[in-house]
């Protein structure tokens, strides 16, 4: 993008569109925040992408504890980043400019930290451009688009020393952390299977055709560093994820990024040896819906041990009496493991703990939110700070869980299952590895 340009949308952002939302901003830099830090640790964020995911940042936002201000609303759909000015207009400190282009933020020196929730093919490419650019990021889920581009976050995130949590919030849960850190102490015996579940009622989608771009939509920022192509109507609002391979990961890189990374934490597990996986579309067989829509993964891992998930996107009925879990099978009993806490079970079936969650966290409602996106939220910031030593989900920690849902995405599209590197999670298989990586725009290719 050319100087000019940007001048022209920070002044139009400021002239017309800055929103003042709290108190007045700092006029600190990030490299003055690391010199006073316990004095005036108040952090400068911004917000990139505002669909569905973005309200449930609100409370950690507006908790006066977290100590933030909100420099940035930046979204490439104007009613979208106006709607969370809306939203958050005196109910935040901060005085947020409004901007269509992330560019902004990443050359503004005052932002300390992105909290990035653009569609997928987004999420690896403008968490690393911030890095670059000395921001702090929190990745939402997926963390990559592909298997390549976790690798590259990890490689940035080393390179750079910046703070990235990944926005699989469950592992900021307490009944979770409580039951994972007792199944490590031999609470069901040897822990052997985890099998993760997801159930949801998905209506039909519609095909997708070729269409005028919507009004206040930038079209070609949308699409960002994904190969660029004509726009289809319904493709920009939440549908891309069922559109194809270009922007979105399926159900699988949706839903069960949270699941199987419960599972792969409970069963203190890598990299595995082999995916087998049987996936298709079994629902509205005419609709616009082109990935499957239905999936069964198997994983399996050294020493035996063994993950398996079950994917149901467009049914109802919960095989396991909840819209989504994960049931951790050991040698002396059982736990069924999900948002709203556990059940911990003997090898007779018997139970003999049950912990209800003391907050609530969204199961399949759009966009969820609740106390564990809250307490992860302020995990990130604490880290940041200085205040807490450890991330709840560092990079490197999501980044593996990560590869098990594009294993699963992998087999599905090459039909047939593969062997996998355990040391380096590289996939033994020739024509698996040619969907390694992903085509950029041009200019938009990952440079380390």
């Amino acid at each position: 993008m050319s100087t000019n340009r940007r001048e022209f949308i920070r002044n139009v952002a400021v002239g017309s569109a800055g929103v003042a939302i709290g108190g007045m901003a700092s006029g600190f830099s990030a490299k003055s925040y690391s010199r006073i830090i316990g004095a005036n640790d108040r952090l400068n964020v911004a917000l990139m992408g505002c669909g569905r995911r973005v309200s449930a940042y609100y409370n950690a936002l507006k908790n006066k504890d977290n100590n933030i201000d909100v420099a940035y609303i930046c979204d490439v759909m104007l009613k979208q980043r106006e709607k969370v000015a809306a939203d958050l207009n005196g109910k935040v400190s901060g005085k947020a400019i409004l901007v269509n282009d992330i560019h902004e933020v990443w050359n503004d020196q005052h932002v300390d930290a992105i909290f990035v929730a653009a569609p997928d093919h987004w999420h690896a490419p403008a968490t690393w451009m911030a890095m670059n650019a000395g921001k702090h990021v929190y990745i939402e889920k997926p963390c990559s688009h592909n298997p390549r581009e976790g690798e590259l976050l990890v490689a940035f995130q080393k390179k750079y020393g910046k703070v990235v949590q990944m926005g699989n919030q469950q592992r900021s849960a307490k009944e979770s952390q409580d039951i994972i850190s007792e199944i490590h102490k031999g609470a069901i015996g040897d822990v052997y299977k985890a099998l993760a579940f997801y159930t949801n009622n998905r209506p039909v989608v519609p095909v997708a055709k070729t269409a005028p771009v919507p009004e206040g939509l930038d079209w070609e920022l949308w699409q960002g560093p994904a190969p660029h192509e004509e726009y289809k109507d319904n493709t920009w609002d939440y549908n891309w994820h069922w559109y194809g391979w270009t922007w979105g990961t399926a159900e699988t890189g949706n839903n069960a990024t949270h699941e199987l990374d419960v599972a792969r934490w409970a069963l203190q597990v890598k990299y595995p040896e082999q995916v087998d996986v049987e996936a298709a579309k079994r629902y509205f067989k005419n609709d616009g819906w082109v990935m499957y829509d239905t999936m069964d993964a198997r994983f399996r891992f050294p020493g035996n041990k063994i993950i398996q998930w079950e994917g149901n996107s467009r049914t109802g009925y919960n095989t396991f009496g909840s819209d989504r879990g994960t049931i951790i099978y050991g040698s002396e009993g059982t736990v069924f493991l999900n948002r709203d806490g556990y059940k911990l079970y003997d090898r007779a079936g018997k139970m003999i703990k049950d912990s209800k969650s003391a907050g609530k966290e969204a199961g399949n409602t759009l966009g969820g939110g609740g106390d564990m996106t809250d307490g992860h939220i302020a995990n990130f910031f604490n880290v940041i700070r200085g205040k807490e030593s450890k991330l709840n989900s560092p990079i490197e920690e999501g980044a593996i869980s990560q590869m098990l849902v594009h294993y699963s995405n992998i087999a599905y599209r090459i039909n047939k299952p593969f062997k996998v590197n355990t040391e380096n999670g590289h996939i033994l298989d020739d024509e698996a590895m040619k969907l390694w990586d992903r085509e950029y725009q041009k200019g938009w290719e990952p440079k380390l």
